[in-house]
């Protein structure tokens, strides 16, 4: 009878040693949570549309310049960095592909940029990447969908561009606007991974993002096969890195890219042909790819059609 009521007894102690580790582990988990929904909005979710408020994207701001980033003198912006070369044609210009192909660090360039997002969110510092590309009010960056809305819009976000070892070199620049396609927000369709983000910099009004960085200009409907470049800024790494390789139709409405490694925190990452041309940005189908492929959305004319409503928002002054 001894041995019965020791083993219940420890059967017991042991019980309830694990009921309290799950209630410190689902408090931990609850508080978490609380934090994450505190820095989400629903905007528009129907419309698939976020107009940011500005004190509190202004504190962003302020939380990267504090601690996470700094503002060095801007250099002087080289028109042709987006890209890497010259905008030549590189189905004729002897464009050659990565060897091996496999992605490598790559210095900073002005128009591509790390996406950050400071604060409880269970991201590191930059989760995600993105690029500048040329729009009427010069303010707009292409990302991800999956980088700027999860359960909501993020309300949290900021845009450095040519970010590289701790320097934000063009400023720290935070959303007035975010567009995606209602399919996204309603159950995250990868074939509709894509999003607009209208951009200003705190401290600095009237200041257009395209004329401090250089923009891609935008391809729909590219034709395909076609050479490529993808570019972002890995998680916990303070330099962004690329690859060259060549953009395949994976079904109607992806882009497969065969490179290794390129790891999280690259999507929205954009991706090139012919030097300034953009064509994509990774992410899509899984995510954004594996180890070996990254995707894209295909640009075709829903994405045209996502862009004109982007470039015609409005957007606050200052």
């Amino acid at each position: 009878m001894f041995r019965k009521v020791r083993g219940r007894t420890v059967g017991l102690a042991l019980f309830a040693g694990v009921l309290g580790a799950l209630l410190v582990v689902g408090a931990r988990f609850a508080w978490e949570m609380r934090d994450i929904t505190a820095l989400r909005a629903d905007g528009d979710a129907a419309q698939g549309t976020y107009q940011q408020d500005p004190e509190r994207a202004d504190r962003t701001a302020s939380a990267v310049l504090d601690g996470i980033a700094r503002e060095a003198p801007e250099p002087p912006m080289d028109t042709q960095a987006f890209g890497g070369d010259a905008p030549a044609h590189w189905r004729t210009a002897g464009w050659q592909p990565s060897e091996p192909l496999e992605a490598r660090p790559a210095p900073a360039e002005p128009a591509i940029g790390a996406l950050f997002s400071p604060g409880a969110d269970g991201d590191d510092d930059h989760h995600c990447s993105g690029g500048v590309v040329h729009s009427p009010g010069g303010d707009l960056v292409v990302t991800a969908a999956h980088c700027v809305y999860r359960g909501g819009f993020r309300t949290n976000l900021a845009f450095a561009p040519g970010y590289h070892d701790g320097m934000a070199p063009y400023g720290v620049w935070v959303p007035t606007r975010i567009d995606l396609d209602p399919r996204w927000a309603e159950d995250q369709d990868p074939d509709h991974d894509v999003a607009f983000l209208r951009m200003r910099r705190p401290g600095h009004p009237g200041q257009r993002l395209e004329d401090v960085t250089g923009s891609a200009t935008i391809l729909f409907s590219a034709e395909l096969p076609a050479p490529a470049r993808l570019m972002g800024y890995p998680n916990g790494q303070e330099q962004p890195l690329d690859c060259r390789t060549t953009a395949r139709p994976a079904g109607p409405t992806q882009l497969r890219l065969d490179c290794a490694d390129v790891p999280n925190g690259t999507s929205g990452g954009p991706v090139l042909t012919d030097g300034h041309v953009l064509i994509g940005v990774i992410g899509g189908r899984d995510g954004g790819g594996d180890d070996e492929t990254s995707y894209s959305v295909y640009f075709d004319e829903g994405i045209r059609s996502l862009y004109g409503r982007a470039t015609r928002g409005s957007t606050p002054a200052g």
